[in-house]
């Protein structure tokens, strides 16, 4: 989806349309969830501090977010996706691989299927979509950005060499800004730059990453597309008007968010292990604590003892901005011929 957030809030509200809207956050504080793309002219971006986002763009609107909003829309979207293939990986709320090999409606070329959704999300929704095409999930996903707004981009399997020589590294789906400085270093800025390392010197630079490194400059990519992907991991985190420095005020914080993370735990039916406290002070520096049990649980009053007890491990040096707590190695379960099978990991 383009602008996928605040394109709702722009389709909704229509004194905010060919504005620059920011969703989430306020000029003071906060982080920006979603630019439309009139913001993004200015240089804003989601992740980035709504204060920067501000001064970047001083007549930027701020709006609050309403996720049950998107995650209807969302539903629908995908509605859509399954009238043409029950092969369908979400990513998030606004974008998913769909694997049309074989797709329900016969069509036989992908381009014309993109086409169609595309023109459904628009008829339904009332906003555009960009879609990428390709032979694996990577190229299809770089594609998927080369067109936006409401576009589309078809790589043919006969040009993916070619494409993946030529493209610059910061381009690769997978290759952060951090790793992206660290090859610039090394004099590679494109794909073909890349492919000069073998796949032992980029293991050894960057341990397993480098496998997928190797493979991608090569647009090799043999992951299946994912109906029923494992989820990893619940959590829930809060970002503050102004920063916590009692120790009270973040034990309160604490006690609401386990109880978010314990009525999503519950009501996902998921038990997790291992609790993990996020906390980030004003300057944006962030740590996290983790402790692992002996046993699952998704209990709110025992999440919120361990989370309490990883905060009085931390040095508190600053007010925290933020704070989140997090479960993972969770018991997952996926059906199977046999009935249902839990995977403890």
């Amino acid at each position: 989806m383009d602008a996928f957030f605040a394109s709702v809030e722009q389709r909704d509200f229509p004194e905010l349309r060919g504005k620059p809207v920011a969703v989430g956050g306020s000029r003071e504080r906060g982080v920006v969830a979603a630019a439309s793309y009139e913001a993004r002219k200015f240089g804003v971006r989601s992740a980035m501090p709504s204060a920067i986002a501000a001064r970047k763009c001083p007549e930027i609107i701020f709006v609050k977010h309403r996720f049950e909003v998107y995650k209807e829309v969302s539903q629908q979207i995908r509605e859509i996706f399954h009238s043409y293939t029950d092969l369908v990986e979400p990513l998030s709320l606004d974008e998913a691989f769909l694997d049309v090999t074989q797709n329900k409606q016969g069509i036989e070329r992908a381009t014309e299927i993109a086409k169609k959704i595309r023109k459904e999300i628009l008829e339904e929704t009332k906003l555009t979509a960009s879609a990428g095409i390709s032979m694996n999930k990577f190229i299809a996903k770089v594609a998927s950005d080369m067109n936006k707004p409401n576009g589309q981009t078809l790589i043919h399997p006969l040009k993916v060499d070619e494409f993946t020589a030529n493209l610059e590294i910061d381009k690769f789906f997978g290759i952060g800004k951090k790793t992206t400085e660290k090859l610039h270093g090394m004099g590679i800025h494109t794909g073909a730059d890349l492919r000069k390392y073998e796949r032992r010197e980029l293991v050894s630079l960057f341990g397993k990453s480098g496998r997928y490194y190797y493979n991608i400059c090569r647009g090799i990519d043999e992951r299946p597309v994912q109906p029923n992907r494992i989820r990893k991991s619940v959590g829930a985190e809060r970002t503050y008007s102004e920063d916590i420095g009692e120790l009270e005020e973040q034990m309160e914080a604490l006690s609401k968010i386990a109880e978010e993370v314990s009525r999503r735990m519950v009501k996902g039916n998921h038990l997790g292990k291992t609790i993990t406290v996020k906390m980030r002070y004003s300057d944006f520096t962030t740590h996290t604590r983790s402790r692992s049990l002996d046993h699952f649980t998704n209990s709110e009053s025992e999440i919120y003892a361990i989370a309490i007890e990883l905060l009085s491990e931390h040095p508190r040096e600053q007010p925290f901005r933020l704070l989140g707590i997090s479960l993972s190695s969770l018991n997952v379960e996926t059906k199977s011929k046999g009935g249902q099978l839990t995977l403890d990991f």
